[in-house]
């Protein structure tokens, strides 16, 4: 596997020499000042691709070029946002830059309540609390028949948590679950907007009527208008899973297990429409086994996200050690190594450790606990290597 890491362009703090240092080769980004649904240019392809080659990595994925939310609801731009899209995939061609991660999750990209769950030893990590999850649901945004999602004994908890829950608490779950971990991955909400909470409620509402079925349809349409392109500049389009991977929010989600991954791939039966194998938003499903999964989609996977997470009662879960949790992930690297040699991994969401808060980071993204974790992953491929070379 090619040791890859997501840099966020050249204001991160986390600079390509730091991680050339420590052992990167691939460079995972995005044109992260270009607005959704306009053009990428090939000047400015070119430009931070020559950037990070300068550094002697290489830019090895795109993540993510984002599908416009009218893309996913079918509105009235819908074509013309299909034809920028399929612009801006020529131009990454042109520059032989192959392989886009990208997501078809409607108005939310991924969701947790709380960015610094402490662990015993002083770190601290992701989390996800179905309760207060539910709490935003039903007493932040005040859905429209959410109570209907949950079971009698969770509404019975909102009840007793908003007999104690603070001001701020509330307005740290917003923060949370609108802003911080969106805003930086799909741009439908930046820091500093006003009134967040009614932002996402008109986001929501455009999906009104949007059920599973019609948002496969969508997907699909998108798919196979991007296919020919994909062809003809080799382009591998590689979808993350939802996550997690269940239903939230009234939304439906397409993209959450065995099923839905056939599914699509299926529905655009193309090599270049693909997977990303996101170890960690599969394994917050129980229902998900991420070696059975592996084994099956292993050939129609483009990009790997080598990450864990550990399910708690009550439908909680916490990321977990990549030594640890549900991902397995050193069986992932030797099923990936066997059956698709040479795949783009990245490390994924690492715990906050000795002074990541001072480094300027996106949720999820710190510096240290992310090359703790490449550390450890580096070890596990060594190990599979050895197997390997031992076997034949």
């Amino acid at each position: 596997m090619e040791k890859t890491w997501r840099w966020f362009g050249k204001k991160d703090k986390i600079t390509l020499d730091m991680l050339r240092q420590i052992g990167v080769e691939g460079i995972v980004t995005a044109l992260h000042e270009v607005p959704n649904g306009e053009i990428w240019t090939l000047d400015a392809i070119e430009d931070l691709k020559n950037y990070i080659e300068s550094f002697g990595l290489r830019w090895s994925v795109v993540e993510s070029l984002p599908v416009s939310e009218s893309i996913k609801y079918a509105g009235p731009e819908r074509d013309q946002l299909i034809t920028n899209y399929k612009a801006s995939l020529a131009n990454l061609g042109k520059a032989g830059v192959k392989t886009v991660c990208y997501n078809f999750m409607p108005v939310i990209d991924w969701i947790r309540t709380d960015l610094h769950y402490s662990w015993k030893d002083g770190t601290s990590s992701l989390y996800f609390d179905k309760i207060r999850f539910a709490y935003f649901d039903l007493k932040i945004l005040c859905r429209k028949n959410a109570e209907e999602d949950y079971s009698l004994e969770e509404l019975q908890k909102v009840e007793e948590l908003d007999k104690v829950i603070t001001e701020a608490e509330k307005e740290e779950l917003i923060d949370t679950i609108i802003v911080k971990t969106q805003g930086f991955v799909n741009g439908n909400i930046k820091e500093g907007d006003k009134n967040p909470v009614a932002i996402f409620k008109r986001l929501l509402a455009l999906y009104d009527g949007i059920d599973r079925d019609g948002l496969r349809e969508n997907m699909r349409y998108f798919l196979a208008a991007i296919m020919p392109v994909c062809e003809e500049y080799g382009i591998n389009m590689c979808v993350h899973p939802d996550d997690p991977p269940f239903q939230v929010l009234g939304l439906p989600r397409i993209v959450t297990d065995e099923q839905d991954i056939a599914w699509f791939l299926q529905a655009v039966d193309n090599p270049h429409n693909g997977l990303t194998f996101c170890a960690g938003s599969l394994s917050a499903g129980e229902q998900n086994d991420t070696r059975e999964l592996a084994r099956k989609f292993a050939k129609r996977t483009h990009f790997v996200h080598l990450r864990s997470t550990k399910a708690m009662p009550g439908g909680n879960f916490i990321e977990s050690s990549h030594l640890d949790g549900r991902g397995h992930l050193i069986e992932l690297i030797r099923i990936f190594e066997r059956e698709n040699p040479n795949l783009p991994m990245r490390v994924d969401h690492g715990r906050m450790m000795l002074g990541d808060e001072d480094k300027g980071y996106n949720a999820g993204y710190s510096f240290h606990g992310r090359m703790l974790a490449l550390a450890q992953v580096e070890g596990m491929m060594a190990v599979v290597k050895d197997e390997i070379q031992n076997s034949k």
